[in-house]
């Protein structure tokens, strides 16, 4: 085992040839993604070496007020995240509050229950263990609850027809609206699902990888990816199931009504 591996900002340089040899082959094949290429790139740069000050002031200080304030913010923006992906959206602040409230209650859930109950830090808030474990499971959380609203929402409007329909003869709105709940929160779910599955055999979570890259065993890299990876799928099913409710509930009343007028399109 070599240890810790430092890279200099040459070394980053030289990786960063290949986004120009991408854009390179934006422009040869014509495919129109080179700026696109460009901002995310420099978005990416900011906002890495942006949050990698912030962490090392963090874990300078270990404020329980600090950590919290950075979750907050990570929470906020992760909100922004999903309203930005629904082709429809609920009206008002539905669309952003249901998406914030869901996430801040599964992630900060599940992270705070690895903090007590396996990595067991002292203070439990540390932001060296808190900040990362719950951008992991954010990260995921918010890809779940922003699939499963869309999924949700589009089927709702697809199949109003179908839905009042039941609703006519008699059904409730949580009868009518189960097929769609359910295929919503198959859809949210797919993607921890599918990353299960190939995690290990066909690809080297970036956590694992890191680990190992910086001299961490080989197997006890494996427990922490386990870990993470348990974690993910808990906070996501509950961010993406409770979403799904939340958003039944909204396009519906308490009259067995469908609300489209509740949804609007676009930006």
């Amino acid at each position: 085992m070599t240890g810790y591996v430092h890279l200099d900002f040459v070394d980053l340089a030289l990786a960063a040839i290949l986004l120009f040899f991408n854009g390179a082959l934006s422009l040869v094949l014509q495919l129109r993604l080179e700026r696109q290429l460009a901002i995310s790139a420099v978005r990416m740069i900011v906002q890495l070496m942006a949050i990698g000050f912030v962490l090392r002031a963090l874990f300078s200080t270990v404020s329980p007020w600090l950590t919290a304030l950075a979750a907050l913010v990570m929470v906020l923006f992760a909100g922004r995240e999903i309203m930005a992906r629904q082709e429809r959206r609920l009206t008002g602040w539905w669309s952003y509050g249901l998406g914030v409230s869901c996430m801040a209650t599964a992630a900060f859930a599940v992270t705070v229950f690895a903090l007590l109950t396996q990595i067991e830090t002292d203070p439990w808030y540390h932001p060296r263990f808190a900040i990362p474990i719950l951008g992991m499971v954010m990260g995921n959380t918010m890809t779940g609850i922003a699939l499963g609203l869309d999924r949700l929402t589009s089927s709702a409007a697809r199949e109003r027809t179908a839905i009042e329909a039941q609703l006519c003869l008699g059904a409730t709105r949580f009868q009518a609206m189960l097929p769609f709940t359910r295929q919503a929160v198959r859809s949210a779910l797919m993607p921890t699902i599918n990353a299960m599955a190939a995690t290990g055999l066909v690809s080297l979570p970036g956590m694992m990888t890191g680990q190992i890259l910086s001299g961490v065993d080989p197997v006890e890299a494996t427990k922490y990816q386990l870990l993470v990876m348990f974690l993910i799928s808990g906070g996501t099913s509950l961010g993406a199931v409770a979403a799904v409710i939340a958003g039944t509930l909204r396009i519906t009343d308490s009259r067995h009504r469908l609300r489209l007028d509740r949804m609007t399109t676009g930006p």
